[in-house]
């Protein structure tokens, strides 16, 4: 394993911060929005193999290849999130030591989670499998649409 890999905080360089904005640049063009029934499966989290897949898909990809670039892995965090139409949403969160920034789909630009128009309903735990929850009312099954 890395040594940056157990690293739960990145470092944000200018460098780091291009790289994370390149990466959320190139997946939102790379993959063509697709609802949750294109593996005719009700919410598989899967990488976008094949051009097409929702939103989770997108910042598995994004995670993955900014891991490949050296980020650690703990440091990036799939989000569930409530959009301003009410739908439920995936976002990924870098946690940095400038502040959280969300990786989004539907935005190219990265920017600090206070800055995004959703409500944060729950992110993945960095002590355990599972998730943490963000919101003390959230629903407790939350569908994602691209």
């Amino acid at each position: 394993m890395p040594p940056n890999a157990r690293c739960e905080i990145i470092t944000l360089e200018p460098t780091t911060l291009e790289l994370i904005q390149a990466v959320n640049q190139h997946v939102n063009r790379a993959i063509a929005p697709r609802r949750e029934d294109h593996w005719n499966e009700i919410d598989r989290w899967d990488l976008p193999t094949d051009g097409e897949r929702d939103c989770e898909d997108y910042q598995l990809l994004k995670r993955k290849l900014l891991a490949e670039a050296g980020l650690p892995r703990r440091a990036m965090r799939m989000t569930v999130v409530i959009d301003a139409t009410d739908q439920g949403h995936a976002v990924l969160t870098v946690r940095t030591d400038r502040g959280d920034l969300i990786m989004d789909n539907n935005v190219d630009a990265v920017l600090p989670w206070h800055e995004m128009p959703y409500r944060f309903i729950k992110r993945e735990s960095a002590v355990s499998m599972g998730w943490l929850l963000l919101e003390r009312e959230a629903p407790l099954v939350v569908a994602s649409a691209p």
